[in-house]
């Protein structure tokens, strides 16, 4: 007697960052170590006041609400009128996620969309977007503006992601680009969701503490209109405050929308801790140390984005972000090569779509020493 053996899982495109295993192995064997540019993960100490939060919500047996404490959505809310220039946000519009990539690649799913919708994610872009279409059956299409797609196409998008400042390429959406793309959402019948994780983080004409404009939010009333219809605008405290390890983020927006996916996430048990929620409050309430992290990433910036030009990348965008979108006019991976030899690891722009071919992403996220190492060794070879 025979039984057929079924086959189980999903069917998924590998980790991308699985193939940077022979690089990491070369830089590993230059003399003076590693330096690690690549994915961006904060090194930087998590404030002292947000660890003492956490460690004073610590006795927490009870089960934590999904929507969120009152008091985390009131400071959510006052944190998007004094930082993001949306007034009179409504606390029951607010719910914490668990870190901002599981909202990203749950959305689509959480939203309903089905086979036959269209996502639509920006042209260059970080990969998890078009995961969480393909965990609903979606399709996932890349374009920057809905006139870039054809009619039929067009019909049927549901969901628009829209990420500025963008990963990888720092680049940054005003309030007018942002408005057009709000008002073609909305003749498509569209949510338009925007993630916005680097905002705090703009440079040049984006640097609020060097006399430039704050980065827009998507529910800016100079880009909806005063109505949050259709809009949902995604955050996380990983970069600004370093909690990359306590995932923490949030998403407001839309009330009805955001009403089903509390009561989705209830069923599923989508959860932030609750001390967790505690420190993401306390970290919302303090600025000086969202500054002081911006002042270490502004000096970082300053010293390695010049060392990269006598290499001989030439600097794209990056305008806001923690990261340096780059390229040397040659193939993605010589470049990752040469600069692994040289014992810096930098992120292939083809993890972020075809249009990242020739690119490469030089994170900010590394101790000052490090950073220093990079500067020299862009300047003296091996």
């Amino acid at each position: 007697m025979t039984s057929a053996v079924r086959s189980f899982g999903l069917s998924l495109p590998d980790y991308p960052w699985e193939a940077m295993a022979p690089y990491l192995a070369r830089a590993a064997e230059h003399p003076g170590g590693v330096v690690n540019l690549s994915i961006g993960t904060p090194v930087d100490d998590t404030p002292a006041l947000v660890q003492e939060a956490l460690r004073a919500a610590a006795n927490a047996p009870g089960y934590p609400t999904v929507h969120g404490t009152p008091a985390l959505r009131e400071a959510i809310a006052d944190w998007f009128e004094r930082r993001r220039g949306v007034p009179g946000l409504n606390p029951d519009h607010v719910m914490p996620t668990v870190g901002s990539k599981e909202l990203v690649a749950w959305l689509p799913f959480l939203l309903g969309l089905k086979a036959g919708d269209v996502v639509v994610r920006p042209t260059v872009a970080y990969p998890t977007y078009d995961i969480g279409a393909t965990f609903a059956g979606a399709e996932h299409v890349a374009a920057d503006d809905l006139d870039e797609l054809d009619a039929g196409t067009r019909a049927r998008v549901r969901l628009i992601w829209v990420n500025s400042p963008g990963n990888p390429t720092g680049s940054v959406r005003d309030a007018a680009s942002l408005t057009r793309l709000v008002a073609q959402a909305r003749e498509v019948g569209a949510v338009v969701a925007s993630d916005e994780c680097y905002a705090e983080l703009g440079w040049g004409e984006w640097d609020v503490q060097r006399g430039g404009e704050p980065v827009p939010s998507i529910l800016d009333p100079r880009v909806c209109g005063g109505s949050h219809d259709g809009l949902l605008a995604v955050y996380s405290l990983s970069k600004q405050s370093n909690l990359a390890g306590y995932r923490a983020a949030f998403v407001a927006g839309d009330g009805a929308l955001m009403a089903n996916l509390v009561n989705s996430r209830k069923h599923a048990g989508m959860i932030v801790p609750f001390p967790v929620q505690e420190a993401m409050r306390v970290a919302l309430g303090d600025d000086g140390h969202v500054q002081a992290q911006k002042d270490l990433y502004r000096g970082r910036r300053e010293r390695i984005l010049p060392a990269l030009k006598r290499f001989g990348l030439a600097i794209h965008e990056s305008r806001a972000g923690l990261y340096l979108w780059s390229t040397a006019g040659e193939d993605t991976w010589e470049t990752v090569g040469r600069l692994a030899d040289r014992g810096i690891v930098v992120g292939p722009g083809v993890f972020y779509g075809d249009a990242g071919n020739g690119f490469i992403r030089v994170a900010l996220t590394a101790a000052d020493e490090r950073i220093d190492a990079a500067v020299e060794r862009l300047a003296t070879g091996p």
